[in-house]
């Protein structure tokens, strides 16, 4: 899969606080994303983020362009 950082994907699984969308804060072995409801940063492997994609979208969510 082609994901760059600043990404907006959509999750399968839905993060405690509700949200299912998450922006791609690091890209490597394992990614860093980031609940874009609560704030929250999580690190997953990159097969469980590449699985549970559901939809990846290029625009740049509210919080990248304070």
């Amino acid at each position: 899969m082609d994901i760059r950082v600043g990404d907006v994907i959509t999750m399968k699984k839905k993060h405690p606080c509700g949200c299912d969308r998450f922006t791609v804060l690091r890209i490597g072995a394992d990614f860093r994303i980031k609940c874009l409801e609560c704030g929250r940063e999580v690190m997953l492997e990159r097969v469980k983020v590449e699985k549970n994609i559901r939809k990846l979208s290029r625009e740049l969510p509210d919080i990248f362009l304070d």
